[in-house]
C-alpha cells in the first residue's frame, strides 16, 4: 500500500508528539508542515527533517499532500478542516472536532458531499487498555452492561500550560477539553446516545496564571468549569460523567467503571492508550487484573492518522470517524444546555460504535 502524504498545521505544544509518532506508521508520509508563524513552522520541519516549511495556504495548496492534519488551537479547528476540504484533501483534526454544533456539521456534511474522510481525535480507544475492555464486555464478561460512571477532575491547566486563557473561554473549560476522550470511551464500549442532561457552574469567575511565561496573567473565566452529566444511551445502559477544573485537591475515584448484570469493570485512563484493566465477577470480593488482549499501548498518537489512510486504501470506515466525532460533540453541548435549561437534551446526530482493533 502507497503511504499517503501528510502536512501537519499548527505546530503548538501539542505538535510535537505527532511529528515524533507519524514517522513510525507505514501508512502515512509526514511530508510537511504549516503554521501562522513561518518561524515556528521552520523550526519544526528543521528538528523532524521535512523539506517543506509552509504557510496554511501554501501547504492546502500543495497537491502533492492527501492528508491534512489540524493541530490548531479549538477555535480554528473547523475553519481549518473546511479550507482542507474545500482544497481536495482528508482530514484529521485534534479534539474537539469544531467549537460549535454548527460548525461541526458543515465539517462533516462538506467532508461527505465532496467524498472525502474526516477524522477526529481522540484516538487513545483504538488502544490496548479500552480495546481489552471492548473485548471483554463483548465476550460477555459482565454480562449486560447497565451503568458506566466517569470522573476527570483536576485543578485546572493554568498551573502549568504556557499558554492556558483558551480552557477557559467559551468552546473550551472540562468537558470540552477532556469530554471527548471519556465520551468515545462510551461510545466505543457502550454504543451511541440517546439523551443527556446534567448541571454545570463557573465555581470561580478567574483564574491566575501560576506557569512560567504569563506567570500572574489574571483570566476571566467565560465558560462552566464543573460539569456533571447523566447520559442515556440507546442501549439502555445509563451513564454519569464529572468533567472538572475546579477540584484543588484533586480525587480518588476512578477514571471509569462499567457495571453489568455479572461483573464490574475499572477501565484504565481514557486519555491514555494502555493501563490497568481490571474485572470483578458477580459473587467475588476480588479484582482479577486482565492482560491486555491489543496492542498500542503506548502512546501511540497518530495511530487515528494510519487508520483512516488505511481505511481510506481498503474502501472501509475509518474508526475515529466524524460522525462519531460530532456526537461526541453534541452530547458535550447538550449537557451544557440542559444545564441551561434545566430539562432533557435529546440527541439528533447518529454515529455508530466503532469497529473494534484486532487482538493480538
Amino acid at each position: 500500500m502507497k503511504p499517503s502524504t501528510v502536512g501537519i498545521v499548527g505546530c503548538g505544544n501539542i505538535s510535537k508528539i505527532y511529528f515524533e509518532n507519524l514517522s513510525k506508521y507505514p501508512e502515512v508520509d509526514l511530508v510537511a508542515c504549516a503554521d501562522l508563524d513561518i518561524e515556528r513552522a521552520r523550526a519544526r520541519a528543521e528538528e523532524f527533517g521535512l523539506s517543506k516549511a509552509y504557510t496554511v495556504e501554501q501547504l492546502l495548496a500543495d497537491p502533492d499532500i492527501d492528508i491534512v492534519v489540524n493541530l490548531t488551537i479549538p477555535k480554528a479547528h473547523a475553519n481549518v478542516c473546511l479550507q482542507a476540504l474545500e482544497a481536495g484533501k482528508h482530514v484529521y483534526v485534534e479534539k474537539p472536532l469544531a467549537v460549535t454544533m454548527e460548525e461541526g456539521r458543515a465539517v462533516v456534511e462538506l467532508a461527505r458531499s465532496k467524498g472525502l474522510r474526516v477524522a477526529s481525535a481522540p484516538e487513545t480507544f483504538l488502544g490496548g487498555g479500552i480495546q481489552t475492555v471492548r473485548k471483554l464486555i463483548d465476550e460477555g464478561a459482565i454480562g449486560t452492561p447497565i451503568s458506566v460512571s466517569g470522573f476527570m477532575m483536576g485543578g485546572g491547566h493554568e498551573t502549568w500550560h504556557p499558554d492556558p486563557e483558551f480552557y477557559y473561554e467559551v468552546g473550551g473549560g472540562p468537558m470540552f477539553d477532556m469530554g471527548p476522550y471519556y465520551l468515545t470511551a462510551y461510545i466505543t464500549l457502550l454504543g451511541p446516545i440517546r439523551r443527556v442532561t446534567g448541571s454545570a457552574v463557573i465555581s470561580y469567575p478567574e483564574r491566575t496564571i501560576t506557569s512560567e511565561k504569563k506567570r500572574g496573567k489574571v483570566i476571566p473565566v467565560e465558560t462552566p468549569t464543573h460539569l456533571a452529566g447523566v447520559i442515556d444511551f440507546e442501549s439502555g445502559a445509563v451513564g454519569t460523567l464529572i468533567t472538572s477544573f475546579d477540584t484543588k485537591a484533586g480525587t480518588s475515584l476512578p477514571n471509569i467503571e462499567i457495571q453489568g448484570s455479572a461483573g464490574t469493570l475499572l477501565v484504565p485512563d481514557p486519555n491514555t492508550f494502555g493501563g490497568e484493566v481490571k474485572l470483578r465477577r458477580a459473587g467475588s470480593s476480588e479484582w482479577e487484573i486482565i492482560p491486555l488482549t491489543h496492542g498500542y499501548s503506548n502512546n501511540n498518537r497518530g495511530i487515528g492518522v494510519a487508520d483512516m489512510a488505511s481505511a481510506i486504501a481498503e474502501g472501509r470506515q475509518h474508526r475515529a470517524n466524524g460522525e462519531m466525532a460530532l456526537h461526541v460533540l453534541e452530547a458535550m453541548h447538550g449537557i451544557h444546555i440542559a444545564s441551561e435549561q434545566g430539562q432533557h437534551y435529546s440527541m439528533t446526530s447518529e454515529c455508530e460504535r466503532p469497529a473494534a482493533m484486532p487482538a493480538l
